[in-house]
């Protein structure tokens, strides 16, 4: 292992890393917003019906983060970008065309085995040269829940005027663009990563690098649950809270977009503070403030409801730096990859059976239980944030 420094990225591959970011969580939104304009062209009465034909593309956005963190180290982290944007491209073409929802589960499943790629691969590929890396956490998230409120505004508006089909057409063609500029601009890689020796920015023992690894699996399963099935639902649960008081699509698409790029906002003043402060208290703060307006959420309507679930979301998007930050805090960067993506493989996978069950959940009991079970998660997660061993002030 050689201890060769990558060269500093250039402004266009950064710019485009977070776009990738960007991609990556508009594509896997996109059937959230459409389900309900799909559910009726594949037989379906009801949307919470055609659920759980979404489900395979976050246990592969799960599942397939193991194989692509691997590749990352071992392979090239720019290889595997120019294949997530040509796969995120190409999947989402192949779901504006298919005819059934089998079909619509298969497609949609291969879209989520490339967006397992960025997670992995994309965000470590960022801080490898990172000198502020909480800020280009932070930013990053800003950029990807930027990609959470597109996904809200620009699919409902292309519902409505051309048809969900062109919700996935478009962006699919985007994504494809976007490939051929990294491609075209990137410098080639002239080390694998995992060939290359970085050593962590605080140093652990053992016992301690044990404990903080389980304390981060559980906590961001716990996000990960609670960030995926509130945007997976924020669109339909909008619909209800507000029906009565607004109906149009496009309308409640664009409330939703002011939503996420409002707390979006917080990823950034987040991600400076862990370049300044010790990471438990802050990640308490954000882990605790989300039980009391999730529990405010569940009995509202309105205007109030919409304030609320303005407050779950801004401490929701504050908390997701944290894991990042920790992997490049403590993990040297040839592991990063292959760190991240065991560590995705396993939240996600909670989370994807937490959507598998979300539509019948809902069907059945309300949204209301919904709501209160991600209470609990919220309890759990500031639990296992309590476990954190105590660090060193990071050196600024």
């Amino acid at each position: 292992m050689t201890t060769e420094t990558p060269p500093r990225h250039s402004t266009t591959t950064v710019v485009l890393l977070h776009l990738a970011h960007a991609v990556d969580h508009l594509f896997l939104l996109i059937f959230a917003t459409t389900v309900s304009s799909m559910a009726p062209d594949f037989g379906f009465t009801q949307w919470q019906d055609l659920m759980p034909f979404g489900v395979g593309a976050f246990i592969l956005f799960g599942l397939g983060s193991i194989p692509a963190g691997r590749l990352g180290d071992l392979w090239g982290r720019r290889q595997m970008m120019i294949v997530f944007f040509v796969g995120m491209g190409v999947s989402a073409l192949a779901v504006s065309l298919t005819q059934s929802a089998w079909q619509l589960a298969l497609a949609l499943t291969l879209m989520g085995a490339f967006a397992s790629i960025y997670h992995p691969v994309g965000i470590p590929m960022l801080l490898q040269t990172a000198t502020r890396p909480g800020l280009a956490v932070g930013l990053n998230g800003l950029s990807g829940n930027m990609g959470v409120a597109v996904a809200a505004a620009l699919t409902g508006l292309l519902v409505q005027v051309a048809g969900w089909r062109w919700a996935y057409a478009l962006p699919g063609v985007a994504a494809l663009a976007l490939g051929a500029w990294f491609a075209l601009t990137s410098p080639p890689e002239t080390m694998a990563p995992a060939k290359r020796k970085g050593g962590p920015k605080v140093t652990l023992t053992p016992a301690q690098l044990a404990r903080l690894l389980l304390v981060m699996t559980i906590a961001s399963s716990c996000g990960s649950v609670i960030f995926n099935v509130t945007t997976n639902g924020n669109a339909q649960l909008l619909a209800e809270r507000f029906k009565g008081l607004m109906e149009d699509p496009a309308r409640l698409g664009l409330l939703l977009a002011a939503l996420y790029a409002l707390a979006s906002l917080a990823q950034v003043v987040v991600g400076r503070l862990l370049d300044r402060m010790a990471l438990k208290p802050l990640y308490l703060i954000m882990s605790i403030a989300q039980l009391p307006f999730l529990l405010l959420e569940a009995n509202t309507q309105g205007w109030w409801f919409y304030a609320f679930l303005v407050g779950t979301t801004i401490f929701m998007f504050g908390a997701v730096p944290f894991t990042d930050t920790m992997i490049v805090r403590y993990i040297e960067d040839g592991m990063r990859s292959r760190v991240t993506g065991m560590r995705l493989a396993m939240s996600l996978s909670v989370s994807s059976f937490a959507l598998w069950v979300m539509g019948p959940l809902v069907k059945s009991w309300g949204f209301s239980s919904m709501l209160w079970i991600l209470a609990g998660f919220a309890a759990l997660a500031t639990l296992a944030v309590l476990g954190l061993p105590k660090e060193p002030k990071p050196v600024t």
